[in-house]
């Protein structure tokens, strides 16, 4: 009986040291953003000059994406035997990713017909700097649909992990999972070494994330100082329009999808808050790719689902990008008094469906794809793009959330459609949150244990 009181306490002990540590990281991500806030409302200069430290923490988690999705991929596919259902998660896959991004793509054009966030600004085209936006136009010419699939295959192995490009690394992983789970038992000590390399990869991003807080400020100080509160006053309108939009997507579009996988949307979003946060400091979703993946196979998907379906996410499922396109097109037509008609209008959806896909990877993705998307139907002036320069740093945070949020849902809901869910599971992690439950480093990513 002193045995098991024995372990009822440790078992109490370890769980509030949890509960503490879980807090601390919410607190001081939420009290670094909120501490770059004032400082680049009270000393912008100073906010700039943080820049550095927020542009460090997203490349150290950049650094960590490639072997994370390699090893993932590759153990997963290997342990599986069967490229039969890895095709058949692939396609589902882009099924879902297709439809969720036209529901976006309309849900932000309807909004901006209601809103009209342009309307009323009557602005003369010739006025506009076109050279404002020339990075961004140089960009949008290489987003051919040709040269966008061409880039998917690297000129060597090598290259994959050197550029960083997420499609280029998921296309290496998946050949070499394939390879091992022909060559079977004669490989499985290779299949062992890439799982064990995974871990390591995986506690060393449970070491950076501790950084987060840091890298929050720094970024959101840069933003604020260098493009002042001004920036936001001047173009609330459009702001406040798109920010509901994301919300309203988030809580009805995926709040479907999330009811048919079987949990609350309330609840994942509970779940993954902290991510939520870190996204929210440093405008990239990357920035917390590692630990979603941690977080989807704790809540129940199969490794093998995760793997594959999460970083291709990253490039084809961009829900938040979607609804930034179509409002941003509509605010430059409204605001120049060009109208479009009808047809016109689900033309450009049709272009929409095929760049957002092409500029994932670019810096800035969002804004070249939209120029390249004016580009192609020569409709709107691209130098109509300099009317929301300075306030898109500000619409990049709930661009990046709301990709946070939309695959962290595909994930589940393909884990669902695959028969590759634990139901169960699911409703008892988001029930208990996101907690450590063995040694396992990739769970330890998650617990910030190292502060105890």
């Amino acid at each position: 009986m002193d045995d098991d009181r024995a372990i009822d306490l440790n078992g109490m002990v370890a769980a509030v040291k949890w509960q503490t540590a879980k807090k601390s990281l919410y607190a001081r991500v939420l009290a670094g953003v909120a501490l770059g806030v004032a400082v680049g409302v009270l000393r912008p200069d100073w906010g700039v000059a943080l820049k550095p430290l927020g542009d460090g923490f997203v490349r150290l988690i950049k650094m960590l994406i490639a072997p994370i999705i390699f090893a993932t991929v590759v153990v997963g596919i290997a342990r599986v035997g069967d490229m039969r259902r890895v095709g058949r998660v692939g396609l589902k896959a882009l099924i879902y990713f297709e439809v969720l991004t036209t529901f976006a793509l309309l849900l932000g054009l309807g909004v901006g017909h209601l809103v009209a966030p342009g309307g009323g600004l009557h602005i003369n085209p010739t006025t506009l700097d076109a050279h404002a936006v020339d990075t961004y136009t140089t960009a949008a010419k290489h987003l051919t649909g040709i040269d966008f699939l061409l880039g998917i295959i690297p000129t060597t192995v090598g290259e994959a992990f050197v550029g960083g490009d997420t499609l280029q690394i998921l296309l290496v992983a998946v050949l070499v999972g394939a390879a091992a789970s022909k060559l079977g038992p004669r490989v499985s000590k290779f299949t062992d070494v890439i799982d064990e390399l995974g871990e390591v990869f995986f506690q060393i991003a449970a070491f950076v994330m501790r950084l987060a807080p840091i890298g929050a400020m720094g970024a959101m100080a840069f933003t604020v100082g260098k493009y002042g509160m001004g920036s936001l006053l001047s173009l609330g309108k459009l702001i406040a329009a798109f920010y509901v939009t994301s919300l309203l997507f988030v809580l009805l579009v995926l709040g479907l999808v999330a009811r048919w996988v079987g949990f609350g949307i309330w609840s994942f979003l509970r779940y993954i808050r902290e991510d939520i946060l870190i996204v929210l400091g440093t405008s990239s979703s990357e920035s917390v790719l590692p630990r979603m993946i941690t977080k989807m196979e704790t809540l129940g998907c199969a490794p093998s689902v995760v793997g594959l379906v999460m970083p291709m996410g990253y490039s084809f499922n961009l829900d938040g990008t979607s609804i930034y396109l179509t409002m941003a097109m509509l605010f430059i037509s409204q605001a120049l008094d060009i109208q479009l008609p009808v047809i016109e209008q689900l033309g450009l959806l049709g272009i929409l469906l095929l760049t957002s896909k092409g500029a994932a990877a670019v810096t800035g993705g969002g804004f070249v794809t939209l120029a390249a998307t004016l580009s192609a139907t020569g409709r709107l002036p691209v130098a109509g793009l300099a009317l929301l320069l300075g306030i898109d740093r500000f619409m990049s945070e709930a661009r990046a959330i709301t990709n946070l949020i939309g695959n962290g849902v595909a994930t589940l809901a393909i884990a669902r459609w695959e028969g590759a869910l634990d139901r169960d599971q699911l409703r008892a992690a988001l029930a208990a949150g996101p907690s450590p439950t063995s040694a396992d480093s990739r769970r330890a990513l998650d617990a910030d244990t190292l502060e105890e």
